[in-house]
């Protein structure tokens, strides 16, 4: 509306430009100005008008690299995997979902239907899971076993395969939100997640550069006898140094099977762990023998972190990151 008024001032004062007893010579440049202005306002509002018009362009290339083609409408999503399911639901597309994969079916993921169909997304049943036809079909890296993709029976057929590897940053994680949201022509919603999601971690991030003694800490996703933890290159090991810690770990990289003669050398200040699969992990790690000299263990500093959003690269790894805090450093975050 704005522009509109400007074209209409721009369009009065070249007639009152004329009207007017100007200097010889004015009226023509004046005139010219004017008309220069009132094109160029015409000219951006038509850009405008046109750039609201037409949709967004939607990916052509998936989070692999691998080429794909998007249909117009996405009325049907199959989602082989967790993390991507969450922010299906996030993004509001949760009723679209038709298929599921079964550790998803496990989560009982809140926002995803009840009773679908459900495929292993190492294993997939591929001539069931086109039967329903989908329009697209999301899938992590989980899917990808030795290079080869376990979904490529869908991509011969036709299906719109999509793939997500997991992503080892916070700022990877963002792109993928972005990526599934331009997909599912929700960008605007994309955006407002991943600003949301950013401002939490500023605000943590903010709170752990005061730190000036940094604690140390080993963050266990499997238990004694096979512990499994992680080095440098997982979002896990970034979210230890912006709570203002430091991962005992973080000399080695990515995904680590870890000796615990390694851990008890290395006398963390705080154990923390998401292992769910036993009855009382902080009561086993306790009650580990050789383990009673360990800074962490002798001061009871051994602490759960919720499974779910520690373990799955999404959105939602910021309630994890709140709970990394707050275990290692009480007082700073307790009204975070």
């Amino acid at each position: 509306m704005k522009k509109w008024i400007a074209l209409l001032t721009a369009g009065a004062l070249a007639l009152s430009l004329a009207a007017c007893g100007t200097p010889a010579g004015s009226d023509a440049s004046s005139a010219a100005a004017s008309s220069e202005a009132a094109s160029e306002v015409s000219s951006e509002t038509a850009s405008e008008t046109a750039s609201e018009a037409a949709p967004a362009e939607k990916p052509t290339e998936d989070r692999s690299g691998a080429p794909i083609t998007l249909p117009d409408e996405i009325d049907s999503i199959a989602v082989m995997a967790p993390s991507i399911a969450e922010t299906v639901v996030d993004l509001g597309c949760g009723d679209l979902i038709t298929a599921i994969d079964t550790q998803t079916e496990a989560y009982a993921l809140e926002g995803v239907p009840a009773g679908l169909p459900a495929f292993d997304m190492q294993a997939p049943d591929t001539e069931a899971l086109a039967a329903l036809e989908p329009d697209v079909v999301f899938v992590s890296g989980v899917s990808v076993i030795e290079g080869e993709n376990m979904f490529q029976p869908l991509v011969d057929m036709g299906v719109c395969i999509v793939s997500i590897p997991t992503s080892s940053s916070i700022a990877a994680v963002e792109e993928d939100i972005t990526f599934l949201a331009a997909c599912l022509g929700r960008a605007e919603e994309g955006q407002q997640i991943v600003s949301g999601m950013q401002a939490e971690i500023d605000a943590i991030a903010a709170i752990g550069e005061t730190v000036t003694d940094r604690k140390t800490v080993y963050f266990e996703i499997s238990a004694a006898p096979y512990c499994y933890s992680f080095g440098e290159g997982v979002f896990l090991n970034e979210m230890i140094d912006l709570i203002g810690a430091e991962n005992v770990l973080a000399g080695q990289e990515g995904w680590l099977s870890v000796e615990e003669e390694s851990v008890i050398s290395a006398n963390p200040d705080v154990i923390l762990t998401n292992v769910n699969y036993i009855e009382d992990p902080v009561g086993e790690i306790l009650a580990r023998p050789g383990w009673e000299g360990v800074t962490a263990v002798q001061n009871g500093d051994v602490c759960t972190i919720d499974n779910k959003t520690s373990s799955l690269p999404n959105e939602n790894i910021v309630q994890a990151l709140k709970e990394m805090a707050k275990a290692v450093y009480p007082d700073l975050y307790e009204g975070v």
